[in-house]
């Protein structure tokens, strides 16, 4: 048999396996519907990160060539862990090959609507958010958006007055003009903070203007990344304590997108019953502050750790890393030796997505979280804004970061200040050879 016709009939019978029996039978209705639901539409619908809406056949009907390209490229939906470690993550969303074939199916078939009577129920959002909130906690005043430039990172001080202690069980940050909120948190901060203390409640104040007290130990409410939206913090008897007359500061990276636009940025609380036994909390994780990325360096290896100082469980991991960033593994070297690779994934600043754990990973008292990040600071690295120079920790894209946020669960008695420390490369003045895949055993198989 001819070549041309083997793949002909390989290519028949591939489309007899879809439902319908054929291509031109896969109907919008009844077979694409079900799967945007479930993947797309909490991105793809209006006054969200995705540029169109696929609510309905008229919204996905023109992009259904546009989107057979992007599922069997699987550029969605986004996801950039390795396959291997999909299992370990209850938000993979990772489309199945039956998924691919048939949104592919549609496009070629023609992208038939079908009956109105195979329509599932539509998907419920509540006023825009994907929880309903109990209380909804909004910047008092617009921000300005430059039409081009850099924009710093930009801190507002909101008044919340917390009239008691609370617990929460889920947040989100929602931007007010999704156009040019790139990422921001929303931090508590809790009653005789020093940082932000001077701060005129409702004034955005720029990076550059911020106090040097940090505010590592201070607890994340809600994050907004594209990818990343409504977050539970409810694993066990866990939930987020946020004490009486805390406040919350809106931290928010803007980009001009080349006209004036304004910004009011919300978030909105779920409450728990509380008090709670473990306290869910967020940390920057292995932090490589010190980290050096040489001038054309195509694969640049940055590693950081941290040392738990109390017995702790890991439920979500977010690396973070700016415009050179290729891939980003988490390790955890424990007590007795073994050495376990949480995940690994590659990197795109525009879904910088967080990933949540099946399965609570234990980290004992002493365990090592070791950050493996890779860079291309090469010219062939065509979001490079100058491969010419050598890169240090900075804010702004053109610098870069290398940590990863990360959810912890622990004994709500314990002091959040103590439960990491900075060890191995993260104490260098400068990146040293520290660590590597060559010199940490791996068992992450078993």
């Amino acid at each position: 048999m001819r070549k041309d016709c083997l793949l002909g009939v390989v290519a028949i019978l591939a489309t007899a396996c879809l439902p319908g029996s054929a291509a031109a039978q896969v109907t919008f209705n009844k077979d694409v519907l079900p799967i945007v639901q479930q993947h797309c539409q909490m991105c793809h619908r209006p006054g969200e990160v995705a540029p169109f809406s696929l609510l309905t056949f008229n919204d996905a009907r023109p992009w259904a060539r546009a989107i057979k390209t992007a599922v069997l490229t699987q550029q969605m939906p986004p996801w950039q862990v390795e396959p291997q470690y999909d299992h370990k993550f209850s938000n993979a969303a990772r489309l199945s090959q039956a998924e691919r074939d048939i949104l592919a199916a549609w496009a070629d078939g023609g992208a038939v609507e079908g009956d109105p009577k195979d329509k599932p129920a539509p998907a419920t959002f509540t006023d825009g958010w994907n929880l309903k909130p109990d209380m909804i906690v909004e910047m008092p005043t617009e921000f300005a958006v430059q039409a081009r430039g850099t924009i710093e990172y930009q801190y507002m001080l909101v008044k919340a007055n917390f009239p008691e202690d609370v617990w929460v069980k889920a947040a989100e940050m929602r931007p007010g003009n999704s156009k040019v909120v790139h990422h921001g948190e929303v931090w508590v901060l809790p009653p005789g903070s020093k940082w932000m203390a001077n701060a005129v409640p409702g004034v955005a104040y720029p990076a550059t203007q911020m106090p040097k007290v940090g505010q590592d130990d201070i607890d994340i409410l809600g994050k907004f990344n594209p990818g990343v939206g409504a977050q539970g913090f409810e694993f066990g008897d866990s939930a987020k304590f946020v004490p009486k007359g805390s406040d919350l500061v809106f931290e928010v990276h803007y980009t001009a997108v080349g006209t004036p636009q304004t910004d009011r940025t919300k978030v909105g609380i779920v409450f728990a019953a509380g008090p709670h036994t473990t306290r869910y909390f967020t940390s920057y994780g292995p932090t490589a502050r010190n980290l050096v990325i040489p001038a054309a360096d195509n694969n640049a290896e940055v590693v950081s750790e941290s040392t738990a100082m109390t017995d702790m469980k890991l439920v979500y991991a977010q690396p973070h890393m700016h415009l050179r960033g290729k891939d980003y593994e988490l390790r955890a070297v424990f007590p007795n030796g073994e050495s376990q690779t949480l995940f690994r994934s590659k990197w795109d600043f525009n879904w910088q997505l967080g990933y949540v754990f099946t399965e609570p990973i234990d980290l004992p008292k002493g365990t090592r979280l070791i950050g493996i990040s890779h860079f291309d600071n090469s010219a062939a690295n065509k979001f490079n804004p100058d491969p010419t120079k050598e890169i240090r920790w900075g804010l702004q894209n053109w610098d870069e970061m290398s940590n990863c946020f990360i959810g912890l669960v622990f004994d709500a008695k314990t002091d959040p200040k103590k439960i990491f420390r900075a060890s191995g490369p993260s104490l260098l003045p400068t990146l040293g050879p520290g660590p590597t895949r060559a010199t940490l055993t791996d068992t992450s198989t078993k």
